[in-house]
């Protein structure tokens, strides 16, 4: 090989390794904007429309939520675990979100009124509601503690459903496969109320005020306290004597297998019927107005409570 040849040689195989450089170059250069580009085109594919929801209460949120799933966002207004939340009064916050809403699930049958007057005050052409009490045919002065009645509690969430996909129709199908998700998560609480009913009907038992009578009668149990004194406690008001009378006699004569206590509507009366209760040794099943724990899903809370009442009736039974 010439002194020439070698040296045009070089030349070439210079020009070539600065070529695949500059390729390579170019190429380090595209590859993050073409990664970026398939970032922002798949943030944009889950960038859904997101409903704005609002629930008077966190056990109604919470089926609202996974019905919701990624297509909502939804704020509970009633959801503290303390307090009685017949005593709830609305905020400039509440108001602020109940104005900007898209869907509005109230329980209705007087248990929120201050929702109503909320709305009221903030009207909507395009903001939908609904109203679980006018949904199960309840009004003010009928028991309004709907969401213990699984029922009812089927029948709002079909209802939030078909309510999303009227709202949202381009994500219809994914909310019905929400709803699915929601039926089969809802089944072991559903499983549990048939099994004890099978195991306890005609059972007696004691409540501090009516929050369980829906859910009694689902299970079959039968309540012996006085109506006219469960009716008063949940009304806020002074039970007559004569039934709180009542009540302590069927305590001494341990005619109840299980108290059932509301931990969050304690009030002088109950208090003193606790005392009497723990000197029977009567078990005592705790029950709440609200989820616990308060970012807890629905059918978890209620199916915890079940077992400690499931837990009561079997020790009371068998002793």
């Amino acid at each position: 090989m010439s002194s020439m040849e070698r040296a045009l040689r070089g030349k070439r195989s210079l020009f070539i390794g600065r070529h695949n450089v500059g390729i390579l170059l170019f190429l380090g250069l595209l590859l993050p904007l073409v990664a970026c580009g398939s970032e922002n085109q798949a943030s944009n594919a889950s960038n859904g429309k997101v409903l704005s929801v609002v629930a008077g209460e966190n056990f109604w949120g919470s089926i609202a939520t996974q019905i919701g799933g990624k297509h909502v966002s939804v704020k509970s207004l009633v959801s503290s675990p303390s307090g009685d939340p017949h005593d709830y009064e609305s905020t400039n916050d509440d108001a602020r979100a109940i104005a900007q809403a898209d869907y509005v699930i109230l329980n209705g049958a007087g248990y929120d009124a201050w929702g109503n007057k909320l709305l009221d005050a903030n009207p909507s052409d395009t903001r939908k509601l609904l109203d679980v009490g006018k949904l199960v045919g309840k009004k003010e002065g009928d028991n309004p503690h709907l969401w213990y009645n699984p029922t009812y509690v089927q029948q709002a969430a079909r209802q939030i459903t078909a309510d999303y996909k009227a709202i949202d129709s381009a994500d219809a199908s994914y909310f019905d496969q929400q709803y699915s998700a929601f039926e089969v998560a809802l089944k072991p609480y559903l499983d549990k109320i048939t099994e004890m009913k099978s195991k306890y009907t005609g059972v007696p038992i004691g409540i501090s005020e009516s929050i369980f009578m829906y859910m009694t009668d689902a299970l079959g149990l039968k309540v012996i306290t006085p109506e006219a004194y469960y009716t008063a406690e949940a009304n806020g008001s002074e039970p007559p004597a004569s039934t709180i009378a009542e009540f302590n006699d069927q305590v001494t004569k341990k005619e109840m297998k299980v108290f059932i206590l509301n931990v969050q509507t304690i009030d002088n009366s109950v208090k003193n019927l606790q005392q009497q209760v723990a000197k029977a040794s009567i078990p005592v099943v705790e029950v709440s107005e609200t989820v616990r724990p308060t970012n807890g899903k629905f059918q978890d809370w209620q199916l915890a409570q079940l077992d400690k009442l499931e837990q009561a009736l079997s020790q009371s039974h068998n002793s």
